[in-house]
């Protein structure tokens, strides 16, 4: 933690620009989660906004002491946003962590991840060849170029690349039936139907509603932890396939099995989620779910990625979750 008085020279200006003022290692995206989680005090009181602040107010900023000592315009600076994964001539993959929206748009503040790609790179024209959640970590595709780009799209489009999920989930599913994947992996295969409503969750139902869209999910059990929930409720780590690719699919689809995601208030309960901490104590903040496989089918030769034929990439969730 560090403290500053505001001088006469950031009087009127918001906390944000006025703290990087005091300590220019400090990054913005830095800043705004600390906001978000209410680590900033102005006089003595929480702020969860870049407030205004004036001459004389004192400003606490409960941050890490290595955030306010790191060049902010070194490469380690940008490895708490994501690491590189794969990268080749018109591709890179990235894991991203949790937190940190993959583009800009309503509702995200600071730095969004293919902007810090695109000026880490040095490459205006990276640009996104699929989407995540800001709270969901893992696995993020990226193309180089427009030809990469495009033909990226086609292959996610015809199904030529398949992503895949780790996820904490309450309880031990069993329901589905049994389907063998393109990698010869057996999982179960579960479908219903998604209502999106113009703004606002999303919700799942048995039988068709006019406007509903059909989704479909494969997942399979690849570890139970017994009896760390509530009431000795059993905890699973599951892998997950999306077939279909909708809004918040995973998150709502395993809720309404009666097995939603540890750290996810929106579709989960609060009160289930309060049970369990953090690694260091606190408590759960995000959904504990990350992209953590991008398989790829057998392409075309006419396409650029075709030497990525029956190649994959994956990474290790990052839970933040005491799960023992």
């Amino acid at each position: 933690m560090k403290d500053f008085t505001v001088p006469a020279r950031s009087s009127g200006k918001r906390v944000i620009r006025s703290a990087i003022l005091e300590f220019p290692n400090l990054t913005p995206s830095a800043l705004q989660k600390a906001l978000k989680h209410k680590d900033i005090r102005v006089n003595g009181k929480r702020v969860s906004t870049d407030v205004t602040v004036e001459e004389g107010d004192h400003v606490e900023i409960w941050l890490p002491d290595a955030l306010f000592e790191q060049d902010a315009t070194s490469k380690a600076s940008t490895l708490d946003n994501y690491k590189v994964v794969f990268e080749s001539d018109d591709l890179l993959a990235v894991n991203k962590r949790q937190g940190i929206a993959v583009h800009s748009g309503k509702g995200t503040e600071g730095d969004c991840l293919i902007d810090i790609l695109r000026k880490d790179s040095h490459n205006p024209s990276l640009d996104l060849c699929h989407r995540i959640d800001m709270n969901t970590g893992g696995l993020v595709l990226t193309a180089k170029n427009k030809k990469s780009l495009e033909d990226a799209i086609t292959l996610f489009k015809a199904d030529l690349i398949t992503k895949r999920y780790r996820c904490l989930v309450r309880g031990v599913p069993t329901c589905g039936t049994p389907v063998i994947c393109q990698d010869d992996a057996i999982m179960k295969e579960v479908s219903a139907f998604l209502e999106k409503p113009k703004t606002g969750n999303v919700f799942i139902h048995d039988i068709q509603k006019p406007g509903d869209l059909p989704i479909t999910s494969r997942y399979r059990v690849l570890h139970v932890y017994s009896g760390i929930g509530p009431d000795g409720e059993d905890v699973s780590d599951l892998e997950v396939e999306l077939v279909t690719g909708r809004t918040h699919q995973i998150r709502a689809q395993f809720a309404h099995l009666g097995h939603p995601i540890i750290g996810d208030g929106n579709y989960g309960r609060n009160q289930y989620n309060l049970h369990f901490q953090n690694l260091r104590g606190g408590k759960v903040r995000y959904q504990q779910l990350f992209a953590s496989t991008l398989l790829f089918g057998k392409i075309p030769k006419e396409n650029i990625h075709h030497r990525l034929s029956g190649r994959s990439f994956s990474i290790e969730p990052l839970y933040d979750v005491k799960l023992n």
